[in-house]
């Protein structure tokens, strides 16, 4: 009766210590449990940032065509931070809608651009602004589904900021990047699709 008891006492705190790690915000594999990522600052990158394999998943902000009375020329992107929404503008008064994820505070931005440059499944080289706050971050990482640039990045004039993909949609509708604006994987391969170089962004803070 002892020993059992003495093995159930050790199983219970077992579970309670990994419980405490993980409200702690540890987590147990890859990069993450050795403490060198913090990943909500990785061009907004969440918990799956390091983790391959992982798959893009849906929105759960579902793309949909809506009703749109802003006087902005079929073909350009509008993008609304505060609501958190990107708007491709149709024609007779309507637009294709997207849930995304915009910059924290501190981070967000407003002006108009133009899409300089187009990839698919593009390479990360962390700016210099970001390995200063981050020097723990890898100087660059090949494209691919643990990119934090997931599936399409389409760049933003000669500016640091692009429209990107991500494989964690649980961060679209947040305030987690550091300046970019993120879809799910499934959302920017729709958007990269629709749009060329040359098309105009316009970003209301």
């Amino acid at each position: 009766m002892t020993r059992a008891f003495a093995l159930l006492f050790a199983a219970v705190t077992m579970l309670a210590a990994a419980g405490h790690a993980q409200a702690q915000g540890f987590q147990f594999q890859g990069f993450e449990s050795q403490g060198f990522v913090d990943t909500r600052d990785i061009m907004g990158g969440g918990p799956g940032f390091f983790r391959p394999g992982m798959p893009s998943g849906s929105s759960p902000i579902p793309r949909t065509t809506v009703n749109f009375a802003g006087n902005y020329a079929p073909g350009t992107i509008y993008i609304n931070t505060a609501e958190r929404r990107l708007y491709l503008v149709l024609s007779n008064g309507q637009a294709i809608r997207y849930g995304i994820g915009v910059g924290r505070d501190g981070f967000r931005w407003g002006g108009t651009h133009r899409i300089s440059a187009k990839k698919e499944w593009p390479s990360w080289t962390p700016p210099a602004q970001m390995l200063r706050r981050r020097p723990d971050l890898p100087r660059h990482m090949a494209g691919g589904i643990d990119n934090p640039l997931g599936a399409r990045a389409m760049y933003l004039g000669s500016t640091l900021y692009r429209i990107h993909g991500s494989n964690e949609p649980e961060t679209i509708g947040q305030a987690v990047s550091s300046g970019c604006f993120r879809m799910t994987n499934e959302d920017v391969t729709d958007l990269y699709s629709r749009v060329s170089i040359g098309t105009p962004v316009v970003v209301k803070n």
